[in-house]
């Protein structure tokens, strides 16, 4: 079989996997999906508890769209907001299906390389095709032979940790029982009676913080959450962007979610700690846990710690590839000037396509979330924007590739960065990264009409909507 007769393997049933392979079955191309987990959207699911702050018009690709179709697929109204549970369920298990055995479930890559070329071998190196190494969750293994790789992988199972210096706080892993890196489903009657009445951390400044500070807010206000109390852990200081872009937000729920956030601090549900890097956790007399700041400052004993510090890549099993990445994000070179969050505050990012997603090894493209490294703010639209234009280079189409059409809407934060928890803090005018400010403990002013537009706006938001 020559090379061109070969799948292009997509790595990752997630959106913007299984979006991938519908542009590829469209392009006349077979696609192997090959999902790690049991189900696709498998990550996705992991936060169903959680609700988008995209629309359903704006999650589902329109050529999956037109793939399900035919099926009897009931459209979800475009103008409502799912959950990661709806998402996964309503969408992203019918297209799976849809494309039947295109996508393989239980599926592990552990491995990327040339047939016959590890990353040193430069003779004859383009000519020969993929080798992906698959484990299987009943124990099986093979080779499978691409044309192409399309890692969509995503970034979900490699959480920052808590550690301001990007590494993990000292007592960190030992404190592991107390700790968890996912927006708490207060629903699930065990993970409520964890937080209800306790004194919980939340670390970190985006949306995935925002939801979780509106959610124990709402535990607060309930009858079985008496004496719940969160204290906001962030890295730098409060400006006008801290809360993302309010009502300037061209995504409504995404700008309601910082509002909300907001609210949870303005009400007294929640405490706001600035400039505060996590050197190590320790544990009181009571086993409660104290963290201690670079700078040795320690904050009151708290019960539990929600670290919502970003996300990371796992490149591990792409090692024997020659990868363009950028030293800091992590995301393909062509790309990370455009989603620098050193330089962009605003939520916009140029139009891109294949030619920014790609490597000095050609025919490997990261895609979706992982695209975007240790970049956050990443939407879906983008995916399947990503997705059109490296499907249409793969087939050999450049003009369709290259015709990128793509407008994201605006946070309305230009300033400061709002939607991300990054190791700079920048000037409240806008300015460029200045040191960070004295730790200090901030309850905000209290301002009723943002409270309760806040209050009104339901919280959600999160994982690349």
């Amino acid at each position: 079989m020559s090379t061109q007769q070969l799948p292009v393997v997509v790595i990752g049933a997630g959106p913007v996997g299984l979006a991938a392979a519908v542009h590829l079955v469209e392009r006349g191309i077979e696609p192997l999906v090959l999902e790690a987990g049991g189900r696709a959207g498998a990550a996705v699911r992991e936060w169903s508890h959680v609700r988008l702050f995209s629309t359903w018009g704006e999650v589902v690709d329109p050529a999956a769209e037109k793939l399900l179709a035919p099926t009897g697929w009931t459209r979800p109204d475009p103008a409502t907001y799912p959950s990661g549970g709806d998402w996964a369920e309503r969408y992203l298990q019918p297209l799976a299906d849809a494309l039947g055995d295109k996508v393989r479930t239980g599926a592990t890559v552990t491995g990327v390389s040339r047939a016959g070329r590890d990353r040193i071998v430069d003779a004859d190196r383009d000519r020969q095709p993929f080798v992906v190494h698959v484990e299987y969750a009943d124990g099986r293994e093979e080779r499978v032979f691409a044309r192409a790789v399309i890692d969509a992988s995503g970034t979900w199972a490699t959480a920052g940790p808590a550690g301001g210096s990007g590494l993990p706080a000292l007592g960190e892993q030992a404190a592991a029982d107390r700790i968890t890196y996912r927006v708490p489903d207060l629903k699930d009657p065990a993970v409520r009676a964890r937080y209800a009445g306790k004194r919980t951390a939340v670390i970190g400044s985006g949306a995935s913080a925002f939801t979780a500070l509106a959610y124990l807010a709402e535990l607060a206000r309930s009858e079985d959450g008496t004496g719940t109390h969160a204290v906001w852990v962030l890295r730098r200081g409060i400006s006008g962007s801290t809360f993302g872009g309010g009502t300037a937000d061209q995504l409504p729920a995404r700008g309601a979610l910082g509002l909300a956030a907001k609210a949870a601090v303005d009400k007294g549900y929640a405490d706001a700690v600035t400039g505060f890097r996590t050197e190590a956790f320790e544990r009181d007399g009571d086993g409660r846990l104290v963290l201690v700041g670079e700078d040795g400052r320690r904050l009151e004993p708290v019960d539990e710690v929600v670290a919502l510090t970003g996300f990371r890549p796992d490149l591990s099993f792409l090692d024997e590839l020659r990868l363009g990445l950028d030293e800091r994000l992590q995301a393909p070179v062509g790309l990370a000037p455009l989603i620098d969050p050193n330089q962009h505050s605003c939520g916009t990012v140029y139009p891109h396509g294949h030619r920014e997603l790609s490597h000095p090894e050609r025919g490997i493209y990261l895609v979706g979330m992982k695209s975007y490294g240790r970049a956050p703010t990443f939407l879906a639209m983008t995916g399947y924007e990503q997705v059109r234009s490296v499907a249409a280079a793969i087939a050999g189409d450049l003009d369709a590739a290259d015709r990128v059409e793509l407008t994201l809407p605006e946070t309305g934060v230009c300033g400061g960065a709002g939607l991300f928890d990054t190791p700079d803090t920048r000037q409240a005018d806008g300015g460029g990264c200045c040191a960070a400010p004295e730790p200090q403990l901030v309850q905000l002013e209290t301002r009723p009409a943002v409270g309760t537009a806040a209050e009104e706006a339901p919280a959600g938001g999160c994982c690349g909507s």
